[in-house]
């Protein structure tokens, strides 16, 4: 295809484009050309490379070309903070260009009166949420709202695409290309593995096919951005030892100040927001000069995080801590350095975060990777050469989600009566749905009209009614109601306010946190040391200072996977001697003991070692396939082994290993490797762990408030966890027992089978590695098990337990299975440390 040509620009912006001293990119004129024929456009373009304004470009120039009334543009954002963001970064070119044009945010912080006056008198250009937009949907005048919408951008597309959120957008869409059947679609991304599958996610028809005769060939075109300048991204070379495990990185807080006093503006980002907290509170004690460092995650009162917001765009800020709350599309000039604390977890995860940082196509994104234990630095050195090879991460697509149809019915329903017929062509346009078959739909509205066998006897499951005209509608305005208050699929335990001595909410932590404190009990929350005080009226009470080890609030679902690519590029580091260049001296040489003391696991296989320790036997299996596969794989080979008479204790897991301790080992019982770690595992051990598990129980809860058969909030009050899994457990116990084909439960199975328990994942790996299992009896720990036995009884301190604590078990640890490089010192400053 020809270069688009720059003529398509009109002149009043490209005038503007000279004054900034700019010029358009192609990419960007190429999206005004895909306007112009009304084609929807996939927009694949690197950080700085202008794709937020290569989305909104088209539709600047029509509204200054030909003003209009009413909402023109509508924007996704997977962010709030992202929405503000883009709605401050549009306001200048409107104004400068003095384009009659309104813009305006919507999401969960907008004030009520602003949301109402909205939806009388509409900005031009709206920039909201999933989930504001499913409320949107939902209201009885969306035809009238939408009706005119010539545009839809969904940014950052491929942190959608594949989760519920997405399932919940990609439903909403289906409805928009009926209410505004002339407005073109624009997905906009900097990381996509695998194109083809963001072009079927966008496609009005749900599906793609690349070949060029095919009948939705150009439903959307695909825009490729020229690349930007490679990244610079480096592993800090610690001038203190690795540790061992931990996964804070304190030990390198001092290296890490000194590169924030010698930038700029630095990003920090962490894994988790038990982690933002620790690390902040971390480099304040290192802050000599008190520059100003912020904190920024997702559980944080709006208010403070705003202000974070405000005052980094205004460049006030020398450095802040956040978590994924700021890894998307933060246009924040300032910025000229990124850190990951502790290891990415994903190549794509690592490119989006580096992104964040010199927001230039012309110049290189500068990112330090901060390794927090020894197996860390192996994943951060495999995510620095998926970078440099330009390789990312990507999952197969999955089904939509049965709960989340169950609840975009329901809003159809809230908005107007719908056939059951039209509906179901609606919904198969959307990619999540497109296999459904009309059977399964009609299954989900049942349970939607009724609760379905089992649950149609109560009154409250009768949300849907068949009236004469054959059109399904709502029973009633309560049933709207309800629906409108707990629209959504983000699914957390129930929140807490924290309010600091009945003044200021300084932001939310999960319920279980707080119950599992007393009065005067110290914690670290929004980077302040908190004394509790009490719970009044659904708040934690608290109080500045306080005494003792202060805990820290872990938040249920945290933690991030370590992805299959990154994890391949470990197998075959540690298989290779070659690769070992240039990593940390005191890490080769781990490595190299552990080949001397036992060997390095195959990057096909699976290296499983035994060993006794303790009066207990441990088995250790390097599995390499992130936590929620080695916590399945955990609870199913414990009773395996319990039926090979071997007494399984307890396990153990990482995202690289899994360690199991029992009262005797295999060979003791003449069980084998080959027979411990068979596929078949995944059969009936497989069902019969997840019917007694509790984590079944935890799953349906989330698919039954996501469903609408629980609600969590009501008029004027909000129900505790507490009572959330009480209504969820006593609803799985019936569904279980009278009707085990439910939706529900149906459901349930789908997303434990993805997710917390990662099968498919599991399944791959026992394929993988059948007949190819090494095993190697020891008498003592090997090197390179030391890490996973410090991991030991961590995850019970409740997120505060840091680097410092591990010292008196490593020391124990490293004399056992190196006595010979544990020697003290004889001399000197350093003398009774360890050598390594």
């Amino acid at each position: 295809m020809d270069a688009p040509s720059p003529d398509l620009i009109p002149p009043n912006v490209a005038a503007w484009f000279r004054s900034r001293g700019w010029a358009p990119h192609p990419h960007q004129v190429a999206m005004v050309e895909a306007a112009e024929r009304g084609e929807s456009a996939l927009l694949i373009a690197p950080t700085g490379g202008g794709k937020t304004l290569a989305g909104f470009l088209p539709s600047l120039i029509e509204l200054a070309e030909r003003p209009r009334d009413g909402l023109h543009t509508l924007y996704i954002s997977p962010l709030k903070a992202l929405a503000v963001d883009i709605q401050r970064n549009l306001e200048q070119p409107i104004a400068e260009m003095r384009l009659p044009i309104r813009a305006e945010t919507r999401t969960g912080d907008t004030p009520e009166a602003k949301r109402r006056r909205q939806r009388s008198h509409p900005p031009h250009m709206l920039m909201t949420t999933p989930e504001s937009l499913a409320l949107l949907l939902s209201y009885t005048d969306a035809d009238r709202l939408f009706r005119g919408v010539r545009c839809v951008i969904v940014d950052e597309l491929h942190a959608l695409a594949g989760t519920k959120r997405g399932d919940l957008l990609a439903l909403g869409l289906a409805r928009l290309a009926r209410l505004a059947p002339a407005a073109r679609r624009v997905g906009l991304s900097a990381t996509v593995a695998e194109p083809d599958r963001l072009l079927a996610w966008l496609s009005r028809r749900g599906r793609y096919d690349s070949a060029p005769d095919a009948p939705n060939a150009h439903d959307v075109r695909l825009v490729l951005g020229r690349s930007g300048a490679r990244a610079e991204v480096e592993i800090l070379a610690s001038k203190q030892r690795v540790p061992w495990a931990g996964h804070m990185a304190l030990h390198a807080m001092t290296e890490i100040y000194e590169r924030i006093r010698r930038r700029r503006t630095t990003l920090l980002f962490v894994n988790t927001r038990a982690q933002a907290e620790l690390v902040f509170q971390a480099l304040w004690r290192v802050n000599d000069d008190t520059l100003p460092i912020a904190l920024h995650h997702g559980s944080l009162a709006v208010e403070q995080r705003r202000k974070v917001e405000a005052a980094m765009a205004r460049g006030e800020l020398r450095a802040v801590v956040a978590t994924s709350s700021l890894d998307l599309g933060i246009d924040w000039a300032a910025v000229d350095l990124v850190v990951q604390i502790g290891a990415p977890k994903g190549s794509s995860r690592l490119v989006q975060r580096i992104g964040r940082a010199n927001h230039r196509l012309d110049e290189p994104s500068r990112a330090l990777l901060v390794p927090a234990n020894r197996f860390e630095v192996l994943e951060c050195r495999a995510a620095l050469e998926a970078v440099n090879d330009r390789t990312l991460d990507g999952e197969a697509p999955r089904p939509g989600g049965l709960d989340v149809l169950a609840q975009h019915l329901l809003g159809m329903a809230c908005a107007a009566p719908f056939v059951p017929d039209a509906l179901y062509e609606e919904i198969v346009c959307a990619a999540p749905y497109a296999a459904m078959t009309r059977d399964e739909f009609d299954d989900v509205l049942d349970f939607v009209a009724t609760g379905g066998y089992a649950l149609g006897a109560y009154d409250r499951f009768q949300r849907l009614r068949l009236r004469e005209d054959g059109r399904i509608a709502v029973s009633g305005p309560a049933v709207a109601r309800q629906y409108r208050m707990n629209v959504g699929t983000i699914t957390q335990e129930a929140l807490l306010r924290v309010r600091l001595n009945r003044g200021p909410v300084l932001g939310e932590v999960e319920e279980y946190f707080i119950q599992g404190l007393t009065q005067g009990d110290t914690f670290l929350f929004a980077g302040q040391l908190l004394k509790f005080l009490g719970v009044r009226e659904m708040e934690a009470q608290v109080a500045k200072g306080g005494s003792g080890d202060p805990k820290v609030p872990a938040y249920a679902g945290g933690r991030l996977p370590l992805t299959t690519h990154l994890a391949e590029r470990v197998r075959a580091m540690l298989a290779d001697p070659r690769q070992w260049d240039g990593l940390p001296e005191d890490v080769q040489e781990w490595l190299r003991l552990q080949r001397c003391r036992s060997v390095l696991p195959a990057r096909d296989g699976l290296l499983v070692e035994t060993f006794p320790k303790a009066g207990k036997r441990f088995l250790v299996a390097y599995a390499f396939e992130g936590r929620n596969a080695h916590q399945t794989l955990g609870m199913l080979l414990t009773r395996r082994m319990e039926r090979f008479g071997l007494g399984p204790l307890g396990f153990v897991a990482t995202d690289y290993v899994l360690a199991v301790w029992s009262l005797r080992s295999p060979q003791e019982m003449g069980a084998d490797m080959d027979s411990l770690f068979d596929q078949d595992m995944l059969g009936d051990d497989l069902e019969a762990w997840m019917d007694e598990s509790s984590m079944l129980r935890r799953t349906f809860r989330n698919v039954a408030l996501i469903a609408g058969v629980i609600d969590r909030r009501h008029p004027g009050q909000e129900k505790t966890g507490r009572q959330v899994t009480f209504s969820s457990d006593l609803i799985y116990d019936v569904l279980r027992k009278h009707d085990p084909g439910h939706v529900l439960l149906r459901a349930t199975r789908a997303d434990a089978a993805g997710g917390l328990t990662d099968i498919r994942r599991l399944s791959d790996f026992l394929a993988r590695v059948r007949g190819r299992i090494a095993h190697k009896d020891l008498d003592r720990i090997s090197p390179l098990a030391v890490p996973v036995i410090l991991e030991i009884g961590r995850e019970r301190v409740d997120g505060s337990a840091t680097d410092e604590l591990l010292a008196a078990a490593e020391a124990e640890l490293l004399a056992e299975a190196m006595p010979e490089l544990t020697q003290p010192k004889r001399s000197g400053p350093e003398q009774g440390r360890l050598s390594l």
